[in-house]
């Protein structure tokens, strides 16, 4: 399942939009659970990063706002193959990339017009900017993997840049 939104628009007008949240999840591994779910009412869009584990997390996630979602390397069953293996969506005037894994990142995504690139995969919440791009990974929000945080991400889209913070959840 797959489902984008976008903002049409650049430019002077982009700006002048309202300001667009956008949650991300990732490495939910089919174990949506209700603090990551409750961390993400309200948002304008959501993007899962990969490794969804079943096609329930999508319906669910759908019910709180448009769904775009990108394969992961466990995503392998048959519903998982109408999933693309990288997305890009336009929100609030700028654009975002988004894939699952990091190290299959094989373009500069600055030289690409990208405001940010969203990933997931290890598991380890990050934020880190390189240039004028911002890099999100919101870590899992599924089954806890060692002594890694659970965790969730939201970014907010306004006057053309790109914000984003982690969000721990207490599970």
């Amino acid at each position: 399942m797959r489902a984008s939104c976008s903002a049409a628009g650049t430019g002077r007008r982009a700006r002048a939009r309202r300001a667009v949240t956008v949650g991300v999840i990732s490495d939910t591994h089919g174990l949506l659970r209700p603090e990551a779910f409750a961390a993400l009412r309200g948002v304008d869009a959501i993007v899962h990063a990969g490794d969804i584990g079943a096609p329930e997390v999508l319906t669910r996630l759908a019910t709180i706002a448009p769904v775009t979602a990108v394969r992961g390397n466990n995503d392998r069953d048959a519903w998982a193959r109408a999933l693309p293996d990288d997305a890009t969506l336009e929100l609030g005037g700028v654009r975002l990339y988004v894939l699952h894994d990091r190290a299959e990142l094989h373009f500069d995504p600055e030289q690409a017009g990208f405001a940010a690139v969203i990933t997931g995969h290890s598991h380890r919440p990050s934020l880190e900017r390189r240039g004028t791009v911002l890099f999100v990974n919101p870590g899992s929000a599924g089954p806890r993997r060692f002594t890694l945080p659970v965790s969730t991400a939201r970014l907010r889209v306004a006057n053309g840049r790109v914000r984003a913070r982690l969000l721990p959840l207490d599970v």
